[in-house]
């Protein structure tokens, strides 16, 4: 199980995509307030689709919160952002592990970063580019954490639904 964390999301729609990736993935979704829209919000459920109520989501009211419910994620925090070092596929993530990913206008607070330089991680880009959509910033550096796991308990495989392989 990964678990992904948004610290003060801004954007809805993100949030609701990020939300139906996790339930695809079975990844736990936390975040992190202040956030600039309640989780009910329609923009999350479109996004989020039928899936949303199948998340596995927990809000906290800040980022001490967060660390007092989690005491596992201290040392166990993978942070998504532009001021990494290390690329983020050249890290290994265990099972259980935390990614955090910061608010859309912001990313994570210096505050945070400064404390596990080496847990920093990035998404390599043109540096013309201040950063990427932050669903697809999840969904790039979930899915190869989960790489690295063989995709262990996921569907490998798919099928036509009204025709067949063959020719």
């Amino acid at each position: 199980m990964i678990n992904i964390v948004l610290h003060e999301p801004e954007i809805p729609q993100n949030t609701g995509n990020i939300g139906r990736t996790c339930v695809a993935t079975g990844a736990r979704l936390h975040l992190i307030e202040p956030m600039k829209f309640h989780i009910s919000d329609k923009w999350v459920r479109r996004a989020g689709m039928d899936y949303w109520k199948d998340l596995d989501v927990t809000v906290y009211d800040d980022y001490e919160d967060f660390l007092e419910k989690n005491p596992d994620a201290v040392g166990n925090t993978f942070y998504s952002t532009t001021k990494g070092k290390h690329v983020y596929s050249d890290v290994s993530y265990p099972d259980g592990c935390y990614i955090m990913f910061g608010k859309e206008s912001a990313g994570i607070p210096e505050e945070i970063l400064s404390k596990d330089e080496e847990h920093c991680v990035r998404i390599p880009m043109q540096e013309t580019i201040r950063s990427l959509n932050l669903a697809n910033s999840v969904a790039i550096v979930l899915y190869e954490a989960l790489r690295q796991q063989n995709f262990k308990g996921f569907s490998l495989e798919g099928d036509l639904h009204r025709l067949d392989w063959s020719k």
